[in-house]
């Protein structure tokens, strides 16, 4: 849900930003305005929404063969004993 618009912000660009920005919003049938605050709420996501996409995302993966706890244990001593040898 949106907020309604309340900010305005005027931003200089260079001909080739402002073509590439122009050229996709025609292609979308939007307005450039709406590109850039795309790109701004895909760019800088609040810390909850990213918390959210990840979880979702890990969820979404199917279950991982996990061993035993025991040669769980061995599995991790051996990996650590690698970096500590420089392996």
């Amino acid at each position: 849900m949106r907020m309604s618009l309340t900010h305005r912000l005027q931003v200089l660009l260079d001909e080739e930003q402002y073509s590439r920005l122009s050229t996709q919003a025609k292609l979308e049938n939007r307005s450039i305005g709406s590109l850039v605050r795309q790109a701004v709420d895909q760019i800088w996501n609040t810390p909850d929404e990213q918390k959210v996409a990840l979880l979702e995302a890990i969820l979404a993966e199917q279950p991982m063969p996990v061993p035993d706890p025991e040669e769980l244990s061995r599995e991790l001593d051996s990996v650590r004993g690698e970096r500590f040898l420089g392996v």
